[in-house]
């Protein structure tokens, strides 16, 4: 079965999305999806792709999202594939509150093993799915935002949206 891909336009620039039966293997900011391709599991890479217009509720938890409701985002199912650490640490991922990141030691908590603050970091090094497995809501002890593979800038705008976000819900 070939998998959808749809790039969509954001505040943040262009976003792809390559998806199968409904769920989300990879998605960035990006307008080349072989930035994305390179991190999908070998045994979920699709062989063909269909450009399509839309993705149903994909695409419009992206759209939910840019309008101040980041909650539809960690309801979209994702297909990611690694060891059993990573795997749950994703899982982990969606349950961090937009508007309250979480600390890597914090992460590595959540992710059930305090010590494993490098295999926290390394699992939102790669993580696939962007926006969906919301990475960006980790971010150094001190506060600064550490890495992001999509650019500091686009991950202080996420951050951002979430905060204002969470603060019209008060």
């Amino acid at each position: 079965m070939k998998a959808q891909l749809l790039t969509m336009s954001t505040p943040d620039g262009p976003f792809t999305i390559i998806a199968r039966d409904g769920a989300v293997l990879a998605a960035g900011w990006t307008a080349v999806p072989g930035e994305l391709t390179g991190q999908i599991h070998p045994e979920l890479l699709p062989a063909e792709y269909e450009t399509v217009s839309e993705l149903g509720g994909i695409s419009a938890a992206v759209e939910e999202f840019y309008a101040g409701n980041p909650a539809p985002a960690m309801e979209v199912p994702v297909l990611q594939k690694s060891g059993p650490f990573r795997n749950h640490a994703w899982d982990m991922l969606r349950t961090v509150s937009p508007g309250r990141p979480v600390t890597y030691t914090e992460y590595a908590a959540l992710s059930g093993n305090v010590k494993a603050v490098r295999a926290a970091a390394s699992a939102c090094a790669f993580n696939a799915a962007a926006l969906f497995v919301p990475c960006h809501r980790v971010v150094r002890t001190d506060g600064s935002l550490g890495g992001f593979r999509w650019g500091l800038a686009i991950k202080e705008s996420l951050l951002d949206r979430e905060r204002q976000a969470a603060l019209a819900l008060k």
